[in-house]
């Protein structure tokens, strides 16, 4: 058995949650939150990273390894094609979701999300590579109706949990949503994702759950 360990506020923690479902993998989730400095954390994931997963063969963090991982153990509903090149294409654009667009959009998410603020040399910077990304991201992505074509990939389990926390950051911080500006119709292809995918809505519906108690406990903790 398989435990998912992280919580589901986390894109990340949600990316493998959703491959998980999807591939109808039974597991179990410890709510385990980032940063985390027991000893028995850090034995699985050496930076305190979540999501990271227990297994009868050992621990496994970072999501993408996770998702290879398995993809390669458990292959009756595979999230690659079966083609060498086609699957690379696929890892390929999930990369480039999570490295080029989520990781440079969540220098935003103190101020968009968490009542920080981000300084205006900060803000000017993440636009400018943003904008830069979106374009190339353009140039990859097929929306056929699946971020990677006509099959729901591990691309998908990338795009749908990071497209919408982008352009929420940017239509906050900046008034514009900037996927949407570059052409990018994302709540489209979230809203066939939902549709089509149980995976996807239990997802959001246990993300959605989490962000509830978690604004109550700080409601709680304001009123003393």
């Amino acid at each position: 058995m398989i435990t998912l360990c992280g919580f589901a506020i986390s894109n990340y923690f949600n990316k493998v949650k959703l491959a998980l479902l999807e591939k109808g993998i039974p597991f179990t989730e410890e709510r385990v939150l980032t940063g985390s400095k027991d000893e028995a954390v850090l034995g699985a994931t050496p930076l305190g990273k979540i999501p990271y997963i227990r297994t009868d063969a050992g621990n496994l963090c970072e999501s993408q390894v996770i998702l290879d991982y398995l993809d390669a153990a458990y292959p009756p509903v595979p999230l690659l094609p079966a083609d060498p090149f086609a699957a690379a294409k696929v890892r390929e654009l999930g990369l480039f979701i999570d490295l080029h667009l989520e990781l440079v959009a969540r220098e935003l998410y103190p101020q968009a999300f968490f009542g920080g603020t981000v300084s205006e040399d900060t803000q000017q910077r993440v636009r400018k590579k943003l904008e830069k990304h979106i374009a190339g991201f353009k140039r990859l992505a097929r929306f056929a109706p699946y971020v990677a074509g006509a099959s729901f990939t591990q691309a998908d389990c990338s795009a749908f949990v990071s497209l919408p926390l982008v352009a929420m950051a940017t239509k906050i911080v900046y008034g514009e949503d900037l996927l949407a500006a570059a052409g990018v119709d994302w709540k489209a292809y979230v809203r066939v994702v939902s549709e089509q995918h149980a995976s996807a809505r239990q997802v959001v519906a246990e993300r959605k759950v989490e962000e509830a108690a978690m604004a109550a406990a700080r409601a709680a903790k304001a009123a003393g």
